[in-house]
């Protein structure tokens, strides 16, 4: 018995883990999980750490033991995701980027986006010319040291600080002379919102690339945005496709396929190479994600269900900037963290090397796209214009968003289908068919005596047998719709076991299929999330009401 007790509780002793959270401004929230803990669950208690209620732009961020990155799954267990050893250590981020960061409703929420993107302008994911890269950093100078003091802030004060993987002297008295200049009187609310605004503008703006190869073997990036998919090369945008254009997205092993539908009909296929079968899986997830998001009524209902927020603006301690070259995050940022712990860590997730459009010739030759004519459907024909070929430049001319068209193959209609359909929804027989057809035509003589005739056996035995073919035909349909409705209800109880924690072989064979996993993102998270916005929406009028 006594054996049993120390047992149980050691096994009870196993089911807790510690995890620490790195959140945006490089402090750290550490807690404590249950082994069978839910992603939301940890989610909610990091939210509810930094006071946060509009979330859903947000998520948590782990790498496994096989150095791939993951987003956090909320309906899983998190012990079974990370599948590494505790002390767990994950990552708070921004998942999905606003549209228009500015429209937040609370200051907090914009604090936080804020956070997230000094910090891709410091790792190069955000990519912009010299004037624009000067703005941006003088903001957050004025955001965090506040208003330009000759005492404290001698000559040369700026390049003190790192807002960028490398820049030069020009560029660094530049941004002494903005915030010098331009800006002082800001509050650090009103830079932070400018710089927002400015950030919004920029072609990279929510980019978190995907490293990949194109069909030629050239490196690329694969990127998702608030506006739609991107590519890029360099510090090039090549390609950039609306949402409302990617009409499918899909993966087999390390291969990644785009179905893009434009105007006119014009319909490709983008084909692109993923370093292994499961970055190719994350890069289809986050596109199946960020599509469901972006494209359908979740990103409204989002805004809407902000709007619906009413409290006082929760408090926002702001720390001073600290000079350093070496520090990767510009500031200390708020002490959210209830764990009195602060540790800088070196990143090094340069993603892309250099930021050439920082300097201060940032022309640069605009580089064709590659050809995808061999990952095209069948009956396409490639229609390459080189002459009319572009595409767009991250430099300091004015984008257009015409510089990023693809240049696209028509899909043109085969004639052999329209003849096929033609003849599938009867089209009109030839001549020798209609000669045919009227030499067999009976005579009105002919009719008269056949009407007779036809009369005699409907009225003799007409009736019965059509009632007999009425019964058959209805029991018939009785019985299909019956098997119908069991085969769906089947189909959802399989559903419902196979999305719960089941842990049961069969289930979990199923679960490891790609196609169950196609079907999860594709169309369960979107449907789940639609209705979760749903009854949150009803039960925010009920409580209203």
């Amino acid at each position: 018995m006594l054996s049993r007790l120390m047992s149980g509780s050691s096994r009870s002793l196993e089911r807790e883990y510690s995890c620490t959270v790195r959140l945006l401004d490089d402090s750290e929230y550490t807690c404590t999980i249950q082994r069978d803990a839910k992603g939301q669950y940890l989610f909610d208690l990091l939210c509810h750490h930094l006071n946060l209620l509009e979330k859903d732009y947000f998520g948590i961020r782990f790498v496994d033991p096989d150095k791939q990155r993951h987003w956090l799954e909320f309906t899983k267990s998190v012990v079974k995701q990370l599948r590494s050893q505790p002390p767990f250590t994950m990552c708070f981020r921004v998942k999905f980027y606003p549209a228009d960061p500015a429209a937040l409703r609370e200051e907090i929420t914009r604090y936080l986006v804020f956070l997230q993107i000094k910090r891709d302008l410091y790792h190069g994911r955000l990519l912009c010319k010299t004037s624009d890269a000067a703005l941006l950093a003088a903001y957050i100078l004025q955001a965090e040291i506040g208003d330009y003091d000759p005492g404290k802030h001698p000559e040369g004060y700026s390049s003190k600080f790192q807002f960028f993987p490398k820049h030069s002297e020009k560029l660094e008295r530049k941004i002494a002379e903005i915030h010098r200049t331009e800006l002082s009187g800001q509050t650090p609310a009103t830079s932070e919102l400018n710089f927002l605004r400015k950030a919004q503008t920029l072609e990279t703006y929510g980019v978190d690339p995907h490293p990949c190869k194109d069909v030629s073997g050239n490196a690329a990036f694969l990127a998702f945005t608030p506006f739609g998919f991107v590519v890029l090369q360099g510090n090039k945008r090549v390609h950039f496709i609306k949402w409302n254009e990617v009409t499918k997205l899909k993966f087999e092993g390390k291969t990644f396929y785009l179905y893009v539908s434009q105007k006119e009909e014009k319909k490709i296929i983008l084909t692109y190479f993923a370093p292994t079968p499961e970055a190719c899986k994350h890069l289809w997830k986050c596109g199946i994600e960020n599509q469901a998001f972006y494209n359908g009524r979740v990103a409204k209902e989002v805004m809407e269900s902000s709007a619906k927020i009413k409290r006082e603006p929760p408090e926002i301690h702001r720390a001073g900037m600290v000079p350093s070259r070496s520090c990767p995050s510009i500031t200390h940022g708020p002490r959210l963290s209830s764990v009195p712990r602060t540790r800088r860590r070196a990143v090094h997730i340069s993603i892309m090397e250099g930021l050439e459009s920082l300097r201060d010739s940032a022309h640069s030759t605009p580089v064709r796209s590659s050809s995808h004519g061999d990952t095209f459907l069948p009956h396409v024909r490639s229609s390459r214009a080189d002459s009319n070929e572009r595409v767009a430049v991250i430099a300091d001319e004015a984008y257009s968003p015409a510089d990023s068209v693809l240049p696209t193959p028509v899909a043109e209609h085969s004639l052999e289908l329209m003849l096929l359909s033609r003849q599938i929804n009867g089209a009109t027989c030839s001549i020798e068919e209609e000669k045919e057809s009227e030499a067999s035509t009976p005579t009105a003589a002919d009719v008269e005596a056949l009407g007779g005739e036809l009369r005699a056996l409907c009225q003799g035995h007409g009736r019965p047998e059509e009632e007999q073919v009425n019964k058959f035909v209805l029991s018939v349909l009785r019985l299909l719709l019956v098997t119908m409705g069991l085969l769906f209800v089947l189909l959802l109880l399989l559903i419902i076991l196979t999305e719960s924690d089941l842990d049961i072989a069969f289930f979990r064979d199923i679960r490891q299929t790609p196609e169950f996993e196609q079907f999860h993102y594709q169309y369960f998270c979107p449907l789940r999330r639609w209705f979760a916005c749903k009854i949150h929406s009803v039960m925010s009028l009920f409580i209203d009401t």
